[in-house]
């Protein structure tokens, strides 16, 4: 329903931000990451989650579209709240929680606050499929040129299957088309395999 939000910054805190748009003040909780992604900023580009309950309604907002696709995956599991959710990316980077879902380090993920063995263990049974798959992260990967999408999902499934994480793919393949956008999949691959 709701996709993002963009206003003003009218106050920030660790915890939360209030946004105007259109008159209206949105109170927004947020993760210490996206809060230092807004910190001296006067507006911003919020993305939201709508969280809605019987007796609780409220938004939940990141400052990029992976953060908020890996807060759904991980809200998806079960025994995992919004507010645990929140507190593992105001500990740990998306990436460092995506690296260590997938390497299955459940010191690392037990390491946040309010989560013990059991809850650690079965987020990464439950998400270490889908995050190597590249769920819970944004998909669009900024095309250019006359490169075909099929040339570029080759190129990173067979990186995923070299052992790369699909974030630190979609970081580096956009340069490489944006520079070269007739790439073949070997090119792409082994121009990629100097950049991670």
């Amino acid at each position: 329903m709701f996709d993002y939000i963009k206003g003003n910054i009218i106050e920030l805190n660790p915890a939360e931000t209030v946004i105007e748009c259109g008159g209206f003040g949105f109170d927004i909780m947020i993760s210490l990451q996206t809060f230092e992604a807004l910190q001296g900023k006067s507006s911003a580009t919020v993305y939201l989650h709508h969280y809605l309950r019987e007796d609780d309604e409220q938004f939940y907002g990141f400052a990029t579209k992976d953060e908020r696709e890996l807060f759904k995956l991980l809200i998806s599991v079960s025994g995992v709240g919004v507010n645990t959710a929140r507190m593992m990316l105001s500990s740990l980077t998306d990436e460092e929680i995506r690296n260590a879902i997938i390497a299955e380090d459940v010191n690392r993920i037990k390491s946040v606050k309010g989560l013990g063995v059991k809850s650690a263990q079965r987020i990464i049974l439950e998400l270490k499929d889908k995050i190597i798959k590249g769920a819970g992260m944004d998909s669009s990967i900024p095309m250019a040129g006359n490169t075909n999408n099929a040339v570029v999902e080759e190129a990173t499934t067979a990186l995923v299957m070299l052992g790369f994480t699909k974030a630190n793919i979609n970081k580096v393949i956009p340069d490489i088309i944006k520079s070269t956008p007739d790439a073949k999949v070997e090119d792409i691959i082994k121009a990629a395999l100097k950049k991670l």
